[in-house]
């Protein structure tokens, strides 16, 4: 089956979706560059989607870049990441210190104070993927303790062992949200590596179709993908050229756009036997098997006007974001606004202190307008503007209204579930409606009155097990005495009868 049978590499022009400001031209300037190696890096345990990893190290003990420093229990059955040190040196301390997040978010993170020397451990040794089994690659893969680096975090080992037929393997490099550029850089300059992770993943699975996604807008990617597909001899690799439009780089929009099938509600692309990861998990899997280097670092895009001289670096995981903004020659003046991610899905950040994680992909430094037109809400026009670019083709005014009355079951038929929460409602709403914020809320509320319904039900079928169990008991009970007395003979008294039962009293007492 060719690659075309599967993936359409020209799709169509969305209709959905917007096309708010790039803001990319400007990071994209300048080489990637390397961070210095940190003084100390602050490892947060929870990397990944699943179950927390557990530290293995502690405070005082000496560790080697690359060493294994916290675990899931894999026999929880659920994916968890591992984590590994990205610097050599002692363990300071093991604390809980905040994280990117809410003004509250705080996660157990193991600090590292670096001794300089950058020792690589003795487990980091390269290996030949095309000796290894499917199951062995997908082995390693999870001892390296990768993710999928466009945000997502789930565990790339529990991905490529999917039970389902793999039709197609998708690399997502539709970097569609302003400012940042890490993939396009990555692509642009270490395409060798994204197209050889891409191969290594595709064997894993067993050889699917596979292509790289990128968008219109990204010409020299494209180039340098094409030269690096060629360079590598193989014609098991493609590249899709998709809109540069907002957000087409979403999982289920992608697999949409270019092979025609919808992701199901509360569905994963595998049901559709499609596997979807990033090209920067690709490049860390290539990597890995190059150097035996696990995910310790990635690259970050630090933009926006009040960064002096924005780029991208390339980062160990647990230095501060304050570094990388050193990298790129600091703030220009007060920095005002800081976002981690994008303008659209990012978190806003108290300060610079927070360390680089598995997740960030992008920090943006912005200055306050001194004069911002007020943006008071206002009542809903119902022109439908929302609906009309809403990627998931949901009804946000209707899911508004179902949101304000807290009418849960109006929110469930309607499909707020679906909700990916891109923002292109609030973008385009000229009431200034805050509506991402209203669904993440409705969406929170209706997964805890689903717990609530849940406990009360399972509470319910509890008490009518032990109903049932107490029931069958005294059921076997009066059969028991039944057929005793059924065996008495015809001529015991009924002195004796009563005997034997106060005897049976005095011993229950």
């Amino acid at each position: 089956m060719s690659v075309r049978s599967v993936f359409n590499l020209q799709p169509a022009r969305p209709a959905w979706g917007i096309r708010p400001p790039a803001h990319k031209t400007q990071s994209m300037r300048d080489p990637i560059a390397s961070a210095p190696l940190p003084a100390q890096v602050s490892i947060p345990v929870e990397q990944s989607l699943g179950i927390r990893a557990e530290p293995l190290v502690e405070p005082s003990q000496r560790v080697r870049t690359g060493e294994l420093i916290a675990a899931a229990d894999s026999a929880a059955g659920w994916p968890g990441a591992r984590i590994h040190a990205s610097v050599s040196g002692h363990v300071r301390c093991i604390e809980e210190r905040p994280v990117a997040g809410d003004d509250t978010a705080t996660s157990l993170c193991i600090v590292i104070d670096s001794d300089g020397l950058d020792e690589r451990h003795p487990d980091c040794r390269p290996a030949d993927p095309w000796s290894l089994s499917p199951a062995q690659i997908i082995e390693r893969i999870r001892a390296g303790g990768i993710v999928g680096l466009g945000g997502a975090l789930f565990d790339t080992a529990a991905k490529l062992e999917c039970k389902a037929n793999v039709a197609g393997l998708i690399l997502n490099g539709a970097e569609c949200e302003p400012y940042i550029t890490c993939d396009e850089m990555l692509m642009r300059e270490r395409a060798d590596a994204v197209v050889e992770g891409a191969l290594i993943m595709a064997r894993a699975l067993g050889d699917p179709d596979t292509v790289i996604a990128v968008e219109s807008d990204m010409p020299e990617a494209r180039v340098a993908l094409h030269d690096a597909i060629d360079a590598r001899g193989t014609t098991a690799v493609s590249v899709a050229v998709v809109t540069a439009k907002y957000p087409a780089g979403g999982e289920r929009q992608l697999i949409e756009l270019i092979a025609g099938r919808e992701v199901p509600e509360y569905g994963l692309p595998s049901d559709i036997g499609m596997v979807c990861q990033n090209v920067a998990t690709a490049a860390a899997v290539a990597g890995l098997f190059a150097s035996g280097e696990p995910l310790i670092s990635r690259i970050v895009t630090v933009a926006g006007d009040n960064i002096a001289e924005p780029r991208n670096v390339d980062a160990r995981i647990g230095t501060s974001l304050s570094e990388l903004v050193s990298v790129a020659g600091g703030y220009v003046g007060e920095a005002h606004r800081l976002i981690m991610g994008g303008p659209m899905m990012g978190i806003a950040l108290p300060d610079d202190s927070m360390p680089v994680t598995k997740a960030t992909n992008c920090i943006i430094a912005l200055h306050e307008p001194a004069h911002e037109p007020s943006r008071v809400e206002m009542p809903c026009i119902r022109c439908a503007e929302c609906s009309e670019v809403c990627p998931a083709r949901l009804l946000p005014q209707e899911l508004l209204i179902a949101s304000r009355t807290s009418d849960t079951e109006a929110l469930e038929e309607l499909g707020v579930d679906a909700c990916i929460e891109c923002g292109c409602c609030d973008y385009v709403c000229p009431s200034y409606i805050p509506l991402t914020v209203r669904f993440i809320e409705a969406k929170r509320t209706l997964r805890e009155q689903r717990q609530t319904r849940h406990d009360a039900e399972h509470a319910r079928d509890r008490f009518e097990a032990r109903e049932a169990r107490l029931k069958d008991a005294a059921e076997a009970l009066t059969r028991e005495l039944d057929e005793q007395v059924e065996s008495l003979d015809e001529q015991t008294s009924i002195d004796e009868i009563m005997a034997r039962v106060g005897g049976g009293e005095e011993n229950d007492r």
